[in-house]
Order: structure tokens, then C-alpha cells, then sequence
């Protein structure tokens, strides 16, 4: 699984990207957004306040009860705003 982060999440986290092999029945966003607080302070960090994280599953948005696969790309960014 790939994983992208963007923003402020980059910058809290120290990377832009990653590839993970989570933990059996990780089948959720919410799911692997917990197991990804336990890989630093940073993560921990990053993910201390879901209100302002915003996810994309395969470049499309989703819900922290959105199903995720092995193979699938998740993106976290800040909320987008338009002008």
C-alpha cells in the first residue's frame, strides 16, 4: 500500500510518501490511520486531530470507514480550500 502525505501532514510526518504492509484487518481508513500513529511521533502527530485531515483512497475521497486494500494508494492532506 502507498501512502502519500501532503501539506503539513509532510512536513509532521518527515516524508512524502511511503509503502506499508499493515497488520491483518486493517480494512479501513480509521484502521490504518491508528496503526499509522504507532510508526513515529511525527504520525502521531500528524494524526492527532482527524477533524482536519482530509483522505483520498486511489485519488478519489473518502471517509474514515472507507475500505482500503493492500494494493490500494491512500493520500492525507489538509482541507482544501477554493477562490
Amino acid at each position: 500500500m502507498e501512502v502519500l502525505y501532503f501539506a503539513w501532514l509532510r512536513e509532521r510526518t518527515g516524508i512524502s510518501q511511503e509503502t506499508v504492509q499493515p497488520p491483518d484487518g486493517t480494512d479501513t481508513v480509521e484502521k490504518l490511520i491508528t496503526w499509522l500513529k504507532g510508526r513515529s511521533a511525527g504520525h502521531a502527530e500528524a494524526f492527532s486531530d482527524l477533524d482536519v485531515v482530509r483522505v483520498a483512497v486511489n485519488e478519489e475521497y473518502a471517509k474514515l470507514d472507507s475500505p482500503i486494500s493492500a494494493g490500494d494508494e491512500v493520500a492525507f492532506f489538509p482541507p482544501v480550500t477554493g477562490g
